[in-house]
């Protein structure tokens, strides 16, 4: 019998408590990195490894979503279709990158992705970058990809492939050997040499049904985004109260795991109801999980993370955009909508008035324009506002950013570009109080 399990006292709580901290770390290891390799992150590898049979029962039992490994690769297959207004929103808003900074995905990349995926699945065990090239331009002329094409006579284009192949390197798909990325876009060539990992490589696709079998529409059209999620991803048929309860359970859990926020309003009214009833008991099974805090208002539910670390998107953030966003934040929490040309005069006004501390450049041509398109892209991502053509709407979880002059102490002055009398559901003190 083990020491710790007969030992009364601090001892024995407190390495309960490391063990619970230590699962919670794993999970979110997995939550974060769902293709994860031991060539990649060694530690986070052997740190779910170590909990990989209850994180498994977990994901199974809570979400649907299966959990496969072997001795070089763990995989989470997680599967959300998004389905609100607010999660299509969410999800269209987190490009790809090839590393923290870099430009996000365009088209074009994601299609060089998947042809040098293809190029990779057929190549032999070592690869180069100028041979991949090759092999995706032979793909390329085999498929009608709309007017897309692929020379790399360019550095532009260079660079797309280079991006592209990149994000393989950091999924762990492929293994730098020798070379960079960076002489191949000055050269071209054999500039880099990849190990190519199969069984990486092998679970990339997470799918209920092969692509290949989804090709156009019924009417012989070509399927929407939409369309093409939910072929990929069929809902499976439920024949009980049972079943669909717990086909509600894991859909709700599942995007409370991805998304930043669940409004009730947009949901169906069966799964609403049901998260009114058992969102005690969802936020308490994903904090055991994951350590998130969950944040229950009557309009919805998030679950937040105390650590800043579960998210490609933070608010608030320090620097001329990440001040921006926030008062754009702060005064549509307090008006509830606005047109994109009032927006455009808020930060007219606010380039002024903060020149002082505010980047230079903001006031070239053109950078106000991408400054409001960028805050409103992440107010978005977060799931804190909607966009309609020019119109931008207020979502009830962008209160938790709205001014209250009744909280600060006596006598301290008014700062703020907004001053708003009250603050509503979800506000940042997660007053459980507040939840009906």
């Amino acid at each position: 019998m083990s020491p710790v399990s007969v030992v009364r006292g601090s001892f024995a709580i407190d390495t309960d408590e490391a063990d619970q901290y230590e699962f919670q770390r794993a999970a979110r290891t997995i939550l974060a990195t769902p293709l994860l390799g031991i060539t990649v992150d060694p530690d986070g590898f052997r740190l779910v490894r170590r909990h990989l049979s209850r994180l498994r029962d977990w994901f199974e039992l809570n979400t649907g979503w299966r959990l496969v490994d072997d001795s070089a690769v763990i995989r989470l297959n997680k599967q959300v279709v998004p389905t609100t207004p607010t999660a299509k929103a969410v999800a269209g808003r987190h490009p790809a990158r090839s590393g923290r900074g870099k430009m996000a995905f365009s088209a074009r990349r994601y299609v060089l992705f998947c042809l040098a995926a293809a190029a990779l699945e057929r190549s032999d065990a070592q690869t180069t970058l100028g041979r991949l090239a090759d092999e995706i331009k032979v793909l390329a002329r085999q498929i009608d990809l709309h007017g897309i094409e692929f020379a790399f006579a360019t550095r532009e284009e260079r660079a797309d492939l280079a991006a592209a192949v990149s994000r393989l390197v950091d999924l762990g798909a492929i293994r730098r050997v020798s070379g960079d990325e960076e002489t191949y876009l000055q050269m071209a060539g054999d500039a880099v040499l990849y190990d190519v990992e199969r069984r990486a490589l092998a679970r990339l696709l997470v799918t209920a049904q092969p692509p290949s079998r989804i090709t156009v529409g019924r009417d012989g059209t070509e399927l929407t985004i939409d369309e093409l999620e939910r072929a990929l991803h069929p809902v499976t048929p439920t024949h009980t109260d049972e079943d669909r309860n717990r086909a509600i359970r894991c859909e709700l859990t599942a995007h409370l795991l991805e998304d930043p926020v669940v409004y009730v309003g947009e949901l169906p009214e069966d799964v609403a109801a049901y998260l009114t009833r058992q969102r005690v008991v969802l936020a308490d099974r994903i904090s055991d999980l994951t350590g998130l805090v969950p944040e229950i208002r009557a309009e919805g539910m998030a679950m937040v993370d105390p650590d800043d670390r579960l998210t490609d998107v933070r608010m608030p953030e320090n620097g001329t955009d990440g001040h921006a966003t926030l008062l754009i934040a702060e005064q549509l929490a307090g008006r509830g909508e606005a047109r994109l040309g009032v927006i455009h005069e808020w930060v007219a006004n606010w380039s002024e008035l903060y020149r002082t501390h505010w980047r230079a450049t903001v006031r070239e041509p053109g950078a106000m324009a991408a400054l409001v398109r960028d805050a409103l892209d992440k107010l978005a991502a977060l799931g804190l506002v909607a966009i309609d053509g020019d119109q931008v709407r207020a979502l009830p979880a962008i209160q938790r950013f709205r001014f209250d002059a009744a909280r600060l102490p006596p006598g301290r002055p008014t700062v703020s570009a907004t001053a708003a009398p009250t603050m509503t559901l979800f506000d940042s003190q997660n007053d459980q109080d507040g939840a009906t």
